[in-house]
């Protein structure tokens, strides 16, 4: 059954290469033929696991689930990397090739290539086409399976537990449901588009950059990224729209729904999503004013607004210059801020704000218990009570989302890198932000074989939420 479906998405999948072969002849870049036997390739895998197996049909069980979960990333990553191994321009490993797709379907945005100004617009296309199908396969998996699954926390967002899916049935059915975000998803990602290309972008770009943005991915046509523009109006545009795909779509479902914004501000973890926003904003903002040499406030806080938005909420789009003139304070806060990340149910990556807003519920519990040691202290969000099992599931994750980052970070040091440079990829890959410092403050090219397959892992890891992968390494789960 699993291999079954895997063939489905491998068929699927195929068609994602149709429009850059589009694109390619549009442009004439000459990388027709990379696509079209890519093409082929994923076909022809796909059927060799869905015909033998097509009459097969059984109900899927949670273990089931599980596997096919993990199984989608690593399958689809490894087959997406086939445009860039075969592409002459630019010349990649294989390594590189699976590093650079695994990138894109996480949404991560770290990249291996340099001269994006002089690669053929098919796969420059390609790059932002797999993130926004990342993206999407991200609220899917968030608001949909994560849940059924039983993923620390990620329970809140079924329809009988508090959080954004409370009061009403969101969708009856997974189908449904994803057919919905679907919509929502198109929807943002044609109005970002659009406005971008109000504001001043080429199609092409405001159409790849909508594709990056709504997926909180941080890829760019450009190494330079938004500072290939200087435009404050672009660099607006961007925060907004990356602002709203960091929030849960289950609220945009019922804004839409209801024709009303009021589910946003009711919604606990987006309240808590916007004051660290705006918190964070102020003080990066007041501290490059004071400590930088910017010419006036408004500069200061432009970028300061921007790089706060973009990291935090694990897009890591840049202004061109990157970190290179901003003290080094600057952006380690902001990498910090990028373990909270964005809110559950969203494009974005990181713990997610409802982790990181019930780890602080629970810490204020534990010292409340402390004064008042006979009192029964019950935690909720909103106005209902949150049951122990998923205040339990939520400090397991963050456990075990800390040692997973020291194992990675210990092996990264081990491989030759520096600290600054390990500490940075580990939290930016874990994250999916993909901006670096030291060694990768531009890009991850110089990074060794064994570090960028290691940080392979850290992107799925992260991506995937830890515990399905964690899940499938241990012996107990095979036995069941």
């Amino acid at each position: 059954m699993v291999l079954r479906i895997l063939g489905l998405f491998l068929i699927l999948f195929s068609t994602v290469l149709i429009p850059p072969v589009i694109i390619s002849w549009l442009y004439h870049d000459d990388a027709v033929s990379v696509f079209l036997v890519a093409f082929s390739l994923i076909v022809g895998l796909g059927l060799l696991f869905w015909l033998p197996r097509h009459k097969y049909r059984r109900d899927l069980r949670r273990k089931d689930g599980f596997i096919i979960v993990v199984m989608f990333w690593v399958v689809l990553s490894l087959s997406g990397s086939l445009p860039f191994f075969l592409a002459e321009n630019p010349n990649l490993s294989f390594t590189d090739a699976v590093f650079e797709s695994v990138s894109g379907l996480t949404t991560t945005g770290a990249t291996v290539i340099s001269g994006l100004d002089e690669l053929p617009k098919s796969l420059l296309f390609y790059r932002q086409e797999l993130q926004w199908l990342g993206g999407m396969g991200l609220i899917v998996l968030g608001v949909a399976i994560l849940p059924m699954l039983g993923i620390g926390g990620m329970q809140l967002y079924r329809a009988e537990i508090p959080g954004p899916m409370k009061t009403d049935k969101f969708t009856p059915r997974i189908a449904e449901t994803a057919k919905t975000l679907w919509l929502i998803y198109i929807g943002l990602t044609i109005a970002c588009a659009t406005a971008y290309w109000l504001a001043g972008m080429s199609l092409f770009d405001a159409v790849a950059h909508s594709f990056s943005t709504i997926a909180i991915g941080g890829s760019s046509t450009h190494d330079d990224s938004f500072g290939y523009f200087d435009s404050p109006l672009i660099e607006a545009i961007a925060v907004f729209f990356i602002f709203l795909a960091g929030m849960n779509f289950s609220l945009h479902f019922f804004a839409l729904k209801n024709h009303s914004i009021k589910h946003y501000w009711k919604d606990e973890e987006c309240r808590a999503y916007l004051f660290i926003l705006v918190f964070v904003a102020l003080f990066a903002s007041i501290y490059l004013w004071i400590y930088q040499d910017f010419s006036d406030p408004y500069s200061a806080f432009r970028y300061g607004i921007f790089y706060t938005v973009s990291i935090s909420t694990t897009a890591g789009f840049s202004t061109g210059d990157g970190y290179g003139n901003l003290p080094s304070f600057f952006p380690v806060l902001l990498l910090m801020v990028a373990y909270i990340g964005a809110c559950g149910g969203s494009t974005g990556g990181g713990m997610k704000v409802i982790r990181a807003l019930l780890l602080y519920k629970q810490g204020t519990r534990e010292i409340k218990r402390l004064i008042y040691q006979s009192a029964t202290i019950s935690i909720k969000m909103g106005d209902k009570s949150i049951p122990d099992q998923i205040i339990e599931g939520v400090s397991g994750f963050m456990a075990i989302y800390m040692v997973c980052f020291i194992l990675l970070y210990l092996i990264l040091l081990a491989t030759g890198l520096d600290m600054i440079t390990a500490f940075s990829a580990v939290t930016s890959c874990l994250n999916n932000v993909g901006v670096g410092l030291g060694e990768a403050i531009n890009n991850y090219e110089s990074i060794n074989t064994i570090s960028k397959w290691t940080l392979c892992f850290a992107m799925l890891l992260g991506r995937l939420e830890i515990f399905p992968i964690i899940v499938l390494m241990t012996p107990i789960f095979w036995k069941q």
